[in-house]
């Protein structure tokens, strides 16, 4: 199945990182129900903590935009997420290519 992978970076101040992430909580019950959401993830920068990127894997670019967008679950979604569109510095979407594998780490797990 060919995938694509939606890339939106956040900057949030450390102060607000827990009403944040709460938030997307929220919001991930919509994209958990979402016939057009595959998986997500919201990761925290290590090395700079007020940057988050989260990541969703939608069945296509139309599913997203003309499926989910227009959809039952996008309301409940934005409106969890509404405070924080403006520290968006990047929202892309992307097409997955072969270049994929494991670590060895995999291994030992």
């Amino acid at each position: 199945m060919t995938t694509t992978v939606e890339y939106i970076r956040y900057r949030i101040a450390l102060d607000d990182q827990q009403a944040f992430e709460a938030s997307y909580a929220r919001a991930a019950e919509a994209l958990s129900a979402s016939p057009e959401c595959i998986d997500y993830e919201l990761a925290r920068c290590e090395e700079e903590k007020e940057r988050y990127i989260l990541r969703i894997r939608w069945t296509s670019v139309d599913a997203h935009l003309n499926g989910f967008r227009k959809g039952e679950h996008f309301p409940a979604f934005f409106s969890a997420i509404r405070p924080y569109v403006t520290a968006i510095e990047e929202m892309q979407h992307y097409t997955v290519t072969d270049v994929a594998g494991t670590g060895k780490a995999a291994e030992d797990s």
